[in-house]
This record gives C-alpha cells, structure tokens and sequence, in this order.
C-alpha cells in the first residue's frame, strides 16, 4: 500500500502512510477555501477531502452574487490509494509550493460552473487548538485545523457570466483540516440516539496590517466546548511570509461572541465578538453582513451531495438556488457563512462569519429543534 509521499521522511507510525493510526469510519482530511470581494460583489468556496476508510474523495466549488442564483458543482470518486492525487473528474487541486500557493482547476462541465484561481498566502500557517467534541462516550469529532489568510487571482465561467478575479481585490481562507468528523451517511444498527444539537461560530478577519481570528463550539446551554481568539501578522505578499509558521500569532485568553438573528430565523443579522487578551484587556469587533452563502453548495448538510457519501466510481453534478428563496430553516440550510464588514471602533476590515445552531440553544432562546428566533 504505498504510494509517492512513502519516499519522504513523513512516517509517524511503522505503517506505510495510507494506512491510518485509526480505524475510525469517520477519519478524513480536507482542504478548503473561500474567497471573496472586498466589496461583497461575489463569494465563492472551494472543498476536497478524502475519507479512507470509506474509499471516497469528494470535492466542490460553488459560487454566488448579490441577487443571482449560487452556482454549485459537486464531484465524488472512488479513493485513489496515491494522496498526490487531488482530482475528480474534471477538477483538480495542484499544490504549487506547499504551504504558499495552491492552484484550483474546474474544467467545462455540465454544471456550466468552470474555474481557473490560484490561491497565494499573505499570513504564515496558524495552527487552531485541537477541536475535540463528545456524544456521551464516544469521540464524534477530534481534528487539527490550520489556516491562512491570502488573495486570489483568476477567472471564474458561471451560467450567469464571467467572475475576474483581481488580487488586488479578493481576499480569502484557507482551512486545511484531517483526524475524525462525523459525516457521510448516518450510522445504522445499534440503540437508537436522539438528534444531537451543534452550534457553532468561525470569524476570520483580514485587516490593514494583521488578521483576527476567532472560533466557536458551544453547547446547548451556551456552555464553552472549544473558545479561541487568535490575532497574527498580515504580510505585504507572500513572499514576505518568512516560514510555515512565523511565531507570531497572539493566542488570547479566551474570546466570547453576541449574535442578533433575523427574526423567524437562525440567520446572524448582525454580531459582535470580543477578543480578550492575556492581560484583560477587550478588543470588541462588530461584524456587519453583506452577502450570503449557503454552505449546502459545498455538500454540508446537503440531502444528496453530502460530504463523504458513496455516490460511485465517479459522479459529477451541480445545481443552482435562489438563496433568497429558501426556507432558512431547513436542516439543510442553515449552515452559512456570510462576507461581513468589520469594526473594532478605530479599524475597518473585511471577512467572513460561518455559522450552524442545530436544536436547542438557549443564549439564542431556541428551545426547539428548528425554531427560529422570535421577533
């Protein structure tokens, strides 16, 4: 079972590298991105992750502009055993200079959504604190995140026209994730559980000179699972970036967030997030959004094209949705990230807030599975 990346001095087991350190269904390992313009004018997302112990690799791109419909592709396949290989079909994921530059293809295909972006990193790697969560004794998720701050240049080909990507205007994320995640098709056999709740909250802010961070799981009381706040430097270019990591990230010492929700719905109508620093001191950020996505374009949560189910040797397909038409509180939908405006009261910046609240939460007083926030 070897593959190219066995002739590099990676192992951490005696084990060649496609054999897992866990027999766990659930192991996986993603990349993902977004990117976005300054001015809110488009949002697209980008993911690929691989499941090895379900034998499938699946991956997405969707895309989406004030007033026009999201634009989805959807690509799923058989696992190939060589990890180099990054493709679906007609997309593919090629790793320029690792953690720098990553180039994204979609060739023409019949979802009439095609691309052609390189991501370039303005930040060094920023490695989150392990993310654990439990469901009673058993391990749902366990995983290790990093992420990078960058811009993107390119062209993006939808059915409603051509997106140029200037890189003097779109910034963006990159999230690299791998260990354990609940996903694909839902357990069978066994006692039956009831449905569990989830909430949680992502910010990644850019800034003139540095970047925030902030990440969020909590329970459904509001309790903390996983608070971090992170604050790192913000290079000119990427060759300005002096290593993988830099040493430089701030870690504060914790970070709390207040959401104002569209009424009738768990949407985030506006938010604030303190950052709390080691010595006690507040940096409040109030976070205004300006364009929405459905995470649903990436398959999360989606009822046909969800992360890590068996779709065949290989199926591609695609979609596209009005996202003002949507029911906002369909499981499916609720999970979203929204190109926001951000403001400590003496900076401006520009990012992303992701959400999900699923079941009850009661910071928010849903006290239902799916209701939505009173008026």
């Amino acid at each position: 079972m070897l593959n190219k990346l066995d002739d590099f001095p990676v192992h951490q087991t005696p084990e060649p590298l496609a054999v897992l350190a866990t027999s766990d269904r659930n192991a996986y390992d993603r990349t993902w991105f977004n990117g976005y313009a300054q001015d809110g004018s488009y949002y697209f997302g980008i993911g690929m992750a691989i499941y090895p112990h379900r034998g499938i690799m699946d991956c997405a791109f969707s895309t989406v502009r004030p007033g026009e419909q999201q634009h989805c592709f959807y690509g799923s396949r058989r696992a190939p055993l060589e990890r180099t290989d990054m493709s679906v079909g007609p997309f593919r994921l090629e790793i320029i200079e690792p953690m720098r530059r990553t180039r994204v293809i979609l060739d023409d295909n019949a979802s009439g959504l095609s691309c052609d972006l390189t991501f370039s990193t303005r930040t060094a790697s920023i490695q989150e604190a392990r993310q654990t969560l439990w469901s009673g004794a058993r391990r749902i998720m366990d995983s290790t995140r990093f992420d990078q701050f960058g811009r993107w240049s390119g062209t993006i080909h939808t059915p409603d026209g051509d997106i140029v990507v200037d890189d003097a205007m779109c910034r963006g994320t990159k999230d690299r994730s791998w260990g354990v995640r609940r996903m694909g098709e839902p357990d069978s056999g066994g006692a039956p559980t009831p449905p569990g709740s989830a909430f949680f909250l992502w910010a990644p802010i850019a800034w003139d000179d540095h970047i925030t961070h902030a990440i969020f799981f909590d329970g459904p009381q509001g309790e903390a699972l996983v608070r971090e706040g992170i604050i790192a430097p913000l290079y000119a270019s990427e060759a300005a970036v002096p290593g993988v990591e830099d040493g430089l990230d701030q870690r504060m010492a914790t970070a709390r967030h207040r959401v104002a929700y569209v009424p009738g719905t768990r949407l985030a109508k506006s938010a604030e997030i303190d950052l709390v620093h080691l010595d006690g001191k507040v940096r409040t950020i109030s976070l205004d959004p300006i364009l929405k996505f459905q995470m649903k374009g990436l398959g999360y949560g989606h009822p046909v094209w969800g992360q890590g189910m068996w779709k065949g040797e290989l199926e591609i397909g695609g979609e596209s949705f009005d996202p003002r038409q949507l029911d906002p509180l369909a499981p499916e939908n609720l999970h979203v990230q929204q190109v926001v405006r951000a403001s400590d009261g003496e900076r401006t910046g520009i990012g992303v807030l992701e959400q999900v609240a699923i079941g009850p939460y009661a910071p928010a007083g849903f006290s239902e599975f799916l209701d939505g926030a009173k008026g």
